[in-house]
């Protein structure tokens, strides 16, 4: 029983290796990998936050960490990953209304859900980096 092959004459269930990558099916992706990364960011918020309240030592020992090339990437990446998760979550709130289906609306808020969420993020970190103090 084990070994017998089991033939239907249905065609596969269409994933990846059938369709053509598009961005709509990129951003969905993306949005999904974004919300199950926010919770390796904010783990590692909540390590921040618990160091705070140990001791200047070892909030200083975390802090150090996070100051450094890795550090400043992961929480860039952390940055975007909370930006991008929230235009995504704002986009299917407008789709929950029942606006925004039309294929041409579709691609441009995927387009500008995209385009919002580097901007931001980018503008974040400029106002950290010139701030008094800051990174």
């Amino acid at each position: 029983m084990a070994n017998a092959k089991l033939q239907t004459g249905r065609p596969l269930s269409p994933h990846l290796q059938i369709y053509r990558p598009m961005l709509t099916m990129m951003m969905s992706i993306a949005h999904r990998i974004t919300g199950a990364a926010l919770y390796f960011g904010t783990l590692a918020l909540a390590w921040w936050l618990i160091a705070a309240a140990t001791g200047p030592e070892y909030f200083n020992f975390v802090n150090g960490l996070a100051g450094t090339l890795i550090g400043k990437l992961l929480l860039f990446g952390y940055t975007w990953a909370l930006i991008h998760h929230m235009i995504g979550g704002i986009r299917h709130f407008i789709w929950d209304t029942g606006r925004g289906f039309d294929l041409s609306v579709v691609e441009f808020m995927a387009r500008a859900s995209l385009a919002a969420s580097l901007g931001l993020t980018v503008l974040i970190w400029a106002i950290a980096l010139i701030a008094p103090g800051g990174l």
